[in-house]
């Protein structure tokens, strides 16, 4: 099933990791709103269980360049969430792509994170997000993200915020 979806999961993203083990739309879905409910309310637990522990597992953005293998996604998570810079993020407008065993979304992300004089910062990527069966656990994970920047200041102010 092909269509363009605007999910619009943001801070309001609820926790449907039991979702995740219902096969097809439905479970990949329940398992992109658990990503973006992790990301949101910084819960690194949450967002394990939704990103593949595979090795091959990979996140390309220009905060974390290319990221190979579950544990090292999380540990870049890790140090977001323990940078203070308390982020929100939306995701809206995707074009969805879900097969039996795969589904792709790839759609915007509206963010805004707090910079280090206290102030509001809007930065906006454009994303996908690609999420797998996983036979043997029965339920749907991450295994590969990328993510871009139009505006090439803002991207560097999202950047240093990361990073102080």
């Amino acid at each position: 099933m092909y269509e363009v979806v605007d999910y619009d999961f943001g801070p309001a993203a609820r926790n449907r990791l039991a979702g995740t083990t219902v096969r097809g739309r439905e479970g990949a879905v329940a398992a992109l709103e658990t990503f973006y409910y992790a990301l949101n309310s910084a819960d690194l637990d949450t967002l394990a269980e939704v990103w593949s522990d595979d090795e091959l597992a990979q996140l390309d953005n220009p905060v974390g360049g290319i990221i190979r293998s579950g544990a090292a996604i999380t540990e870049l998570y890790r140090r977001i969430f323990s940078s203070g810079m308390d982020l929100s993020v939306t995701f809206t407008d995707a074009a969805t792509y879900v097969t039996a065993d795969t589904a792709v979304f790839a759609g915007r992300e509206r963010c805004e994170y707090t910079d280090a004089e206290g102030m509001r910062i809007p930065v906006e990527f454009r994303t996908s997000r690609f999420f797998a069966w996983v036979p043997g656990e029965e339920r749907w994970r991450q295994i590969h993200h990328h993510g871009s920047a139009d505006d090439p200041g803002a991207l560097r102010a999202y950047q240093a915020a990361v990073r102080r």
